[in-house]
């Protein structure tokens, strides 16, 4: 069980994975709290939205239609992997669904059979609808199903839930089919590769693997950073900025080192409580270790 993260922390940890993100009109308070109760959370759902065109989907999931109001899901994912935001909150995606689902998605064991729609799914799971017909012949693009499993492994590193707490619609409510076209289980290892291990077996118990010891970018130098230098460590620098609430972005991060990577990292400096010319911006020793900035 969680707390709900806020809209703000939903758009940092999203850009943080290397996502983009599109922040949808009046998303930040568009929700169905007046409906019922929000959280605990407990786990991700993935959704097709049969519909195609990233415009007309995403005013779909925003608006609703007559007899379901919107929000329909928490974010879209569009056929090039970019996420639109148009909920925060109670969200009309999951309706009811199996409570010994949920009892496993909790317990992160092996799902069981959905065969009853016995319990309320809005309240409890956040959901995102990509764009696909559901036909079995609308493709997916890699990009999409790329964005789907950053999404989901975001939101289960930030909780501190593995893999086994991501599920598809289908395996929620009887009679549903969706996602369509690509397996859940294969996602799932997708998801649990990017978190770092590997995919847990089906155990109601599994063991708890070991994590293994993370490895940090060592400090190329002050002279490194400079306007026209190009590198992925600059990317991952930047995404560790974003993920201490540190980002200056408009735009990225992205590997050329940039006025906003400076301020960006000035902004970390002064959070670090470093002052005058130890403050300007420009990475040093001790800063840097302290980022911790992954091997890009």
């Amino acid at each position: 069980m969680a707390k709900p993260i806020s809209a703000s922390k939903m758009v940092e940890i999203l850009r943080a994975e290397g996502l983009t993100v599109h922040e949808v009109r009046n998303w930040r308070s568009h929700n169905r709290n007046t409906k019922g109760p929000w959280g605990p959370v407990n786990g991700v759902m993935i959704h097709h939205t049969v519909t195609s065109g990233t415009d007309a989907s995403v005013n779909i999931c925003y608006n609703g239609y007559s007899g379901l109001p919107g929000p329909l899901c928490h974010g879209v994912i569009d056929k090039k992997g970019h996420i639109h935001l148009v909920g925060n909150g109670r969200a009309n995606h999951a309706g009811l669904g199996d409570s010994d689902v949920l009892r496993a998605v909790v317990n992160e064991a092996k799902l069981p059979h959905d065969n009853e729609a016995d319990t309320d799914g809005n309240r409890h799971f956040y959901g995102f609808e990509c764009v696909n017909l559901g036909d079995g012949k609308d493709p997916w693009p890699e990009v999409q199903k790329e964005a789907i499993e950053k999404v989901a492994a975001a939101l289960c590193r930030h909780h501190g839930w593995s893999e086994r707490s991501v599920i598809g619609h289908k395996e929620w409510r009887p009679g549903k089919t969706d996602p369509r076209g690509f397996t859940m289980d294969g996602m799932r290892k997708r998801i649990a590769d990017r978190l770092g291990g590997k995919a847990q077996p089906p155990d109601p118990k599994p063991t708890p693997s070991k994590p293994s010891k993370p490895s940090y970018e060592p400090f190329p130098g002050s002279g490194f950073f400079h306007v026209g230098q190009k590198s992925p460590v600059i990317t991952a620098m930047g995404r560790r900025l974003v993920a201490e609430g540190c980002g200056r972005y408009e735009e990225g991060p992205g590997p050329e080192w940039t006025e906003a990577d400076r301020l960006s990292y000035q902004a970390w400096q002064q959070k670090l409580r470093f002052k005058g010319k130890d403050a300007d911006g420009i990475p040093g020793k001790v800063s840097w270790d302290k980022l911790m900035v992954p091997n890009s």
